[in-house]
This record gives C-alpha cells, structure tokens and sequence, in this order.
C-alpha cells in the first residue's frame, strides 16, 4: 500500500486530535504532537528520544528530519530536527 505523504486525522475518545503524516508506511510526529498524544510536555519528549538515541535504541538520523523555520519577523532562517 503507497501512502505518498497522506495526512491521517487521529482523535481517541478524550477528544485528543492529531493530524499526522505518513510517508512509506511510516507515520512522522513532531515532538508537540507526541506529547500531546501521550499527555505530557514537549521537554519530556526530547529527554526520552535523547536517551533513546544515546543508548543506541534508534538511530537519530534515520527517525528524524530536519526542519526548516523563519523566525517571527522572516528575518532569519533556523533547523530543527
């Protein structure tokens, strides 16, 4: 099954609701949404996934992407993964 960069809308029944996109069978998250699906903050996250690549669980460049933003005036260009 192709699913080329198809959004999929989740909403569980205490009316949490994500929009998320899957490219190759695989969902893509950024951190706020998986904090919001497991209800907690977005600090937590990034403490779990940086113990999760330093113990070797996964690899941070195969599970993650880089992002490109511009800063609230256009001014300057910034990544995050």
């Amino acid at each position: 099954m192709k699913t080329e960069g198809e959004i999929i809308l989740y909403q569980s029944v205490d009316f949490t609701q994500l929009e998320v996109r899957i490219v190759d069978e695989t969902v893509w998250l950024t951190q706020a949404q998986i904090a919001e699906l497991f209800g907690t903050k977005r600090p937590a996250i990034s403490k779990h996934l940086k113990n999760i690549f330093e113990s070797g669980e996964l690899v941070e460049s195969t599970t993650c992407s880089i992002l490109e933003h511009m800063d609230a005036d256009n001014k300057r260009l910034y990544k995050t993964t």
